[in-house]
């Protein structure tokens, strides 16, 4: 019974993930808005919830999903910014992917007190 709600969930997860690009190839601004919902982050919420029953768990690990998406916007305003500045994709890619790794490094360590591992 538990893989089949695992296999569930991979399946769910994946189809948001190909659902939301393939919206994206016929209108931009409605894949970035399903995009930008914070659909695996709530099923996620409702998973760990069903699994454990505990709002204190769900209560930290929703707040912590708040500070740790910060990190993540540098990807989406860097990303832009050096596609515009004429950089082909990949390189640009490469970058924003860096930078955001960087700034979730950072970000934990910070969030962690010094105590995330490098």
């Amino acid at each position: 019974m538990a893989w089949i709600q695992f296999t569930l969930r991979i399946l769910l997860s994946g189809g948001i993930i190909v659902g939301v690009s393939e919206v994206a190839k016929k209108n931009e601004l409605l894949g970035a808005l399903l995009a930008s919902l914070p659909l695996l982050s709530i099923a996620a919420l409702l998973w760990l919830y069903h699994d454990t029953g505990d709002t204190e768990k769900i209560a930290i690990f929703s707040k912590d999903i708040f500070w740790l998406v910060l990190p993540s916007l540098l990807f989406f305003v860097s990303l832009p910014l050096l596609l515009r500045k004429g950089l082909d994709f990949w390189p640009s890619f490469c970058i924003a992917l860096t930078l955001t790794v960087v700034a979730y490094w950072v970000g934990l360590r910070i969030f962690s007190g010094g105590e995330a591992s490098s």
